[in-house]
């Protein structure tokens, strides 16, 4: 407990206190309540609250900067600029990367704006009915299981429409958003955390695409109208399509404040989270695109990105052990421990080689953020431990073991609440309680 007050003044530890008796802090569901936050669910994400707590406590101003190196769907960015406060976020997944920027992009013309609604929803209005089959041929069988064929004619019109809508580029986003949004709302496949569901167990009513899709874009409109009535002040915020493990192309020591939620070690495919939007704006065909173009390129958090092939046979990479020869053989026993595990299960996971890679990757990440950060500032972590075929990783401790590697001074951790839960009457799952915590890292 000291080391945890010596980050905080009673007075704000108080605050923290209190914060973190929301439980809904490290999930979307307060975002989905929120302007702009609501517009692309993305359960990965967390709280907006969280952030603004952080941004609140350190009184930050016009000349400040905060980084997310996992900014995903803009949250970090968003509550930034209403606070007017510069950010810098980076994003590895090209269609999440889309979304964040249109999320922070809030300088339309508001009239004009208006009218071109208007007018789209007057076009869209003439659609004619879905003409046959062969009409929806371009879609791959996914998107054919998520919606009726008449509500996928539609969906396909308003994407064609939009397309060739005399709009600036950034009104074209804006519309294609809501149609984004629209396609889990319509559909009639379970759209829950992490995959599509397109089968009859998680079949909800399918509503019709028209309807969900001009509801949205009022919706947009109104939280445009909302957010600007915020004082405008002159802030920065950039998006970075990148990986968060190659160098930040930003100053040493010029952030001051560094807030993310990592992934999780809980092998949630996050490629496979979009893979119904891209599939219907035709950015991918098949699983091979999703894995080139966005599983590879993303930190290692599920066994769908890992094969054996590609790891030597210490997958922990070198410098690790030379960073801390400690962390690293603790981190050797839960890897091989897996290992053992793993081939005595019938689906023989990678959750060795998942660990492993995990913990490489979040190295580089560490390493990235210690150069950027000004001295005397903090790192805040959102992230939860694991326990993959019943072997317990306590990622937390470990990232914070791995920070004082690599030069931060020390790191306190905040329980949240409890994880797993809903799944303790599942008799094939482990047994071991998890959690969900703040870790803080302090750069001296």
């Amino acid at each position: 407990m000291n080391q945890q007050l010596s980050l905080f003044s009673h007075e704000n530890f108080s605050r923290l206190e209190i914060l973190l008796e929301q439980k809904n802090l490290g999930t979307f569901k307060d975002s989905l309540k929120s302007p702009i936050h609501r517009w692309f669910k993305y359960p990965a994400g967390y709280s907006y609250r969280f952030v603004e707590f952080f941004l609140e406590l350190n009184n930050f101003n016009e000349k400040s900067y905060i980084l997310d190196p996992f900014v995903g769907t803009g949250t970090t960015n968003i509550v930034a600029k209403k606070m007017g406060i510069n950010s810098v976020g980076i994003e590895a997944h090209p269609f999440v990367y889309w979304v964040a920027n249109i999320k922070c992009f809030w300088e339309y013309n508001l009239k004009e704006l208006k009218n071109k609604i208007q007018s789209l929803i007057s076009q869209l209005e003439n659609i004619r009915p879905y003409p046959g089959f062969h009409a929806l041929e371009e879609f791959p069988e996914l998107v054919h299981k998520c919606f009726s064929a008449s509500n996928l004619w539609y969906l396909k019109c308003i994407r064609d429409t939009i397309e060739n809508f005399p709009v600036t580029q950034e009104e074209r986003d804006f519309f294609k958003l809501a149609l984004t949004d629209t396609l889990r709302t319509a559909s009639s496949a379970g759209s829950g955390w992490p995959y599509i569901a397109p089968s009859k167990y998680h079949e909800k009513n399918e509503r019709p695409a028209f309807e969900v899709f001009s509801k949205t874009l009022h919706a947009m409109y109104n939280d445009i109208c909302q957010v600007r009535l915020y004082p405008s002040k002159q802030v920065k915020t950039q998006i970075l399509l990148q990986d968060a493990r190659c160098d930040y192309p930003l100053v040493s020591e010029s952030i001051d404040l560094v807030i993310t939620s990592p992934p999780y070690l809980n092998n949630y495919d996050y490629a496979d989270r979009t893979r119904l939007e891209m599939y219907f704006f035709a950015l991918a065909n098949s699983w091979g695109d999703i894995t080139r173009q966005i599983r590879d390129k993303l930190i290692i958090a599920a066994t769908t990105q890992v094969s054996r092939g590609q790891f030597a046979d210490d997958p922990l990479c070198p410098q690790l052990k030379d960073i801390d020869i400690t962390l690293y053989q603790d981190l050797s026993k839960k890897v091989n421990s897996l290992n053992a595990v793993r081939l005595k299960k019938g689906g023989k996971k990678n959750y060795d080689l998942m660990v492993a890679g995990y913990f490489n990757d979040m190295l580089s990440v560490l390493i990235q953020i210690h150069r950027v950060l000004k001295p005397g500032t903090n790192f805040v972590l959102m992230l939860g431990d694991s326990a993959p075929y019943g072997v317990h990783i306590p990622t937390e401790e470990y990232l914070g073991r791995l920070g004082i590697a690599i030069g931060f001074n020390n790191f306190c951790i905040y329980p949240i609440r409890k994880r797993g839960e809903k799944w303790k009457h599942n008799p094939q799952r482990h047994k071991i309680p998890l959690k969900e915590s703040i870790l803080i890292l302090k750069k001296g």
